[in-house]
């Protein structure tokens, strides 16, 4: 899992150490003074050559006229840099390599939670890692290695039993080549089935849903042979149009579909990294009127592979998300993280992929 500590030291100075004291001001000013989507955002690397240009401009215009110059001049340079910047951020998003890397939440009994994944959900075992020092256990679970495949990442804390789902939280997916059959096995292994085998509502996909003995459901699609078994990732949320926006630019997720189902209240959104039928997808959820849930303390958060978590931060703040953690390394294996909350709330993690792919070696 990746665990969320304080941060010893970050690899990148803070606005007081660099040695530009004036733009530091300035930038600090300009970061205090934005809020949600209007976000803006000085980045020194760029704001600082442009700055001393505007210096010059101004030393010479002082000398010729004898006078101020005119603080709306210093206002619109500013604008125009950091609406530059936002729009080199939000550009860079869509071009960073990202891929779902696993999902994280807990369990009450490890064994037993392993034992219903790999004998009725055909998941592998992939690897374990005790944390005795911190008392608790992380297992990963898939359909194929970490590097190339979304698993899922299951924590065990050491003596906790039990842990509220809530209502936030909805299901996960698996595409199976046999809805009916894997029902059929899940039942012989005492497994909890919550909607038999039967085409969806208003549509022709064949699914079920079952429950593992934590209480977290698990909507199982049929589909033919894909490289993703493990394909889904609902989430419930309160403003449906606000939730695509952020994953689009934030993200960079791309909106595959969406659907509306009024007879029933709800729609939903699918987005992800590839197509639905290849790749993990999120599913969410909005049910109608409804802009509250209760999230419990058994779903933890997302974890996402970035080229740079620091740019990352950026786009989410320019975004109206809220960093959680700084971007920088973890203390003891110097992987590079931050992590976020979405606008409703819910946890990600963006892990630098060169150091996730270290983790195997």
């Amino acid at each position: 899992m990746v665990r969320i500590l304080p941060m010893a030291s970050s690899i990148r100075p803070s606005f007081s150490s660099l040695k530009f004291s004036g733009i530091s001001r300035f930038c600090v000013s300009l970061l205090s003074h934005n809020s949600s989507r209007k976000f803006t955002y000085c980045h020194l690397g760029s704001a600082a050559p442009q700055l001393q240009s505007f210096s010059l401009k101004a030393t010479k215009l002082l000398r010729e006229k004898g006078g101020s110059l005119p603080i709306s001049a210093t206002g619109n340079m500013a604008h125009a840099s950091t609406a530059a910047t936002q729009e080199n951020v939000l550009e860079w998003v869509k071009q960073d390599k990202r891929r779902m890397l696993h999902v994280v939440y807990r369990v009450g009994d490890l064994d037993r939670t392993i034992k219903f994944y790999t004998e009725c959900l055909g998941m592998k075992l992939l690897r374990k890692r005790d944390i005795p020092e911190e008392r608790y256990t992380n297992t990963f679970l898939g359909y194929g290695p970490e590097d190339s495949h979304f698993v899922i990442e299951l924590t065990y804390n050491y003596g906790v039993d039990k842990y509220d789902i809530g209502s936030a939280f909805g299901h996960f997916g698996i595409a199976v080549e046999d809805v009916s059959k894997t029902v059929e096995l899940i039942k012989a292994k005492g497994g909890k089935v919550t909607r038999e085998p039967g085409a969806v509502k208003g549509g022709e996909t064949v699914i079920a849903f079952i429950e593992d003995p934590d209480g977290y459901k698990f909507e199982l699609l049929e589909r033919g042979p894909t490289p993703e078994p493990l394909c889904q990732v609902m989430l419930r949320v309160g403003d449906l149009e606000r939730a695509i926006k952020f994953y689009e630019d934030a993200y960079g997720m791309k909106l595959l579909r969406t659907c509306d189902n009024p007879e029933y209240k709800y729609t939903i959104a699918m987005l992800g990294y590839g197509p639905e039928d290849r790749s993990v997808v999120m599913e969410l959820t909005y049910n109608y009127g409804v802009t509250e849930y209760v999230k419990g303390n058994a779903y933890a958060q997302i974890a996402i592979g970035t080229d740079d978590v620091y740019k990352t931060a950026e786009a989410i703040r320019l975004c109206g998300g809220k960093i959680t953690r700084e971007p920088g390394p973890l203390p003891g294996i110097s992987t590079k993280i931050t992590a976020c909350l979405d606008p409703d709330g819910w946890k990600t993690v963006f892990v630098d992929n060169i150091d996730f792919l270290k983790e195997f070696v």
